[in-house]
């Protein structure tokens, strides 16, 4: 999926986390809808349990734990993701820890700021990683 910044008037580092995250859970839930659809999947309810695997807090804490292990972000995108796993959290998770939440925010919040910053080639290297990570642990059983 190819993809460009709708506002060029924004600028992403300065911005809250919480707002990078927004419009990071937006973009992120496209990437994946189009890659079930790519997939064959076509059933509504079936896509819709299918995306909650990739877009889970917890999918997403996995993936951006993942990139940080594999040491597959640069020191600009670890500001990025220690600005929002450490944002004001506005809502309390109800089916998840908050350390988990922290890291799936932290991990919407790159995708937000790259998405802002019309980093599209960026973008895209990281959220098809981040599909080949949900990807495995399905396979281990994860």
């Amino acid at each position: 999926m190819n993809s460009h910044s709708i506002s060029s008037t924004v600028d992403p580092k300065q911005l809250k986390s919480s707002a990078l995250a927004y419009i990071g859970d937006a973009v992120y839930e496209v990437y994946i809808r189009n890659h079930l659809l790519e997939k064959g999947e076509v059933k509504p309810q079936q896509l819709h349990r299918l995306a909650t695997g990739y877009v889970s807090a917890k999918a997403q804490a996995t993936i951006i734990r993942t990139l940080i292990e594999d040491d597959e972000i640069t020191d600009e995108e670890q500001g990025v993701v220690r600005r929002g796993r450490n944002s004001k959290m506005g809502t309390i998770p109800k089916n998840t820890d908050i350390q988990t939440y922290r890291y799936g925010t932290a991990f919407e919040a790159l995708i937000g700021y790259h998405y802002l910053s019309g980093n599209g080639k960026r973008l895209d290297d990281i959220v098809q990683r981040a599909i080949k990570i949900v990807e495995m642990g399905v396979q281990k059983g994860g």
